[in-house]
């Protein structure tokens, strides 16, 4: 049975609710969130939500800096490549899963360049 694409809110929700259930449970990764953001997973996934809805669908809900979020983070626990190479590998083995299209295509090409520059930025930060 085909996949469909990225088209809707309910999408996107899908979409972060899968990924966050692998990253909570990721051994790479997952203490970050659990243990040094001690992240309020219901608070949390509504801001994702508009995020990810924002990068993809173009709404307006979204009116945060990421960047605040992750630098202080990056204090507690400075944040490597491999953390951010396996957010990515994370990322890309959910959209595949679950989608196909032009925007699921999209999602994965926007996840590289956040994780990059975030990836830098902390880099940069850190020096």
């Amino acid at each position: 049975m085909p996949k469909k694409d990225i088209t809707q809110k309910e999408d996107i929700q899908l979409l972060v609710d899968s990924f966050y259930e692998k990253v909570l449970k990721d051994e790479t990764i997952g203490y970050i969130f659990t243990e040094v953001a001690k992240l309020d997973v219901p608070a949390h996934m509504p801001i994702m939500y508009d995020f990810w809805s924002s990068v993809l669908l173009g709404t307006t809900e979204y009116k945060r800096n990421p960047m605040d979020k992750h630098f202080a983070l990056n204090e507690k626990e400075p944040l490597q490549k491999e953390h951010f190479d396996r957010w990515l590998e994370l990322w890309f083995e959910t959209v595949d899963e679950l989608f196909e299209g032009a925007t699921a295509k999209e999602a994965k090409t926007r996840a590289s360049t956040i994780g990059r520059l975030m990836l830098f930025k902390m880099e940069e930060a850190g020096s």
